[in-house]
């Protein structure tokens, strides 16, 4: 118990005793409990893929591809997106870079399509994203 002086309203102190109750400590911080094991490579790639998705322009060309029969021109993606050819190879190298595409050059053009190998979680999850 503490003691807790106050003041009365003649002036004189009278102390009171306010009943108190230890808490026990459920845990002290970083002592509690381990975290599960996460693989630092699978962060990194991950969220290597999740920044190349990230971009509306980005996602809209690879859902593109994902649709289309067949590889497409960039000359298509500059028409369809009303987007310069430097911008749309900017955006094709982000999307190389995370391993999502792959492409091929016919004459002066350049054919992008989706990555042939594809890792199985990366296509269900693309799946799952594009409608």
């Amino acid at each position: 118990m503490l003691a807790c002086p106050s003041t009365s309203v003649d002036g004189s102190r009278k102390i009171e005793f306010v009943a108190t109750k230890e808490l026990p400590v459920s845990r002290e911080r970083g002592e509690c409990c381990e975290l599960p094991v996460v693989k630092e490579a699978w962060a990194n790639d991950t969220s290597e893929l999740m920044k190349a998705l990230a971009d509306p322009t980005r996602l809209t060309m690879l859902a593109s591809l994902w649709k289309a029969g067949a590889p497409i021109c960039v000359c298509d993606f500059t028409a369809g997106l009303g987007l310069t050819q430097p911008t749309i190879s900017h955006h094709m190298a982000k999307l190389k870079a995370a391993g999502l595409v792959e492409s091929e050059r016919r004459g002066i053009w350049i054919y992008y399509r989706l990555r042939t190998k594809l890792a199985p979680s990366t296509r269900q999850l693309l799946g799952q994203l594009i409608r």
